[in-house]
């Protein structure tokens, strides 16, 4: 991967890693400050729990986007940076779609861009 997608990519890893830690250790201050408007307030003690495994689900795209930096064969950098980065657009649009329109624009379009980064760079 040339420069830019790597860098791209790990800015990506670095904002999951926020939202790990956000979901999974501070739901109920950064969560509810995060999610203002789109979920009661009543609602970030009962679902603290649901948010932490939500978290561990976004540890895992951003543990194979870090990954994906250090593989040393060019091709498989490529693969495994397109696999999860793609996953993070799904993620992104799906939580557009069903939980804050922010999400569009905080995960997933940052995400496309990464993506055409990484697949620029393959042509190249």
């Amino acid at each position: 991967m040339n420069l830019l997608a790597q860098l791209l990519t790990g800015l990506i890893a670095f904002e999951h890693l926020y939202i790990v830690y956000m979901e999974m250790f501070a739901w109920e201050t950064l969560g509810r400050k995060t999610f203002k408007g789109a979920l009661p307030d009543a609602m970030f003690t009962p679902t603290k729990t649901l948010a932490a495994n939500q978290g561990l689900y976004n540890g895992f795209l951003a543990a194979g986007l870090i990954w994906s930096l250090f593989i040393q064969d060019n091709n498989w950098s490529h693969y495994v940076a397109i696999f999860f980065l793609s996953c993070v657009v799904c993620a992104g649009v799906f939580g557009a779609a069903t939980a804050s329109r922010k999400i569009l624009y905080t995960q997933a379009l940052p995400a496309l861009g990464a993506l055409l980064a990484v697949i620029s760079s393959c042509a190249g």
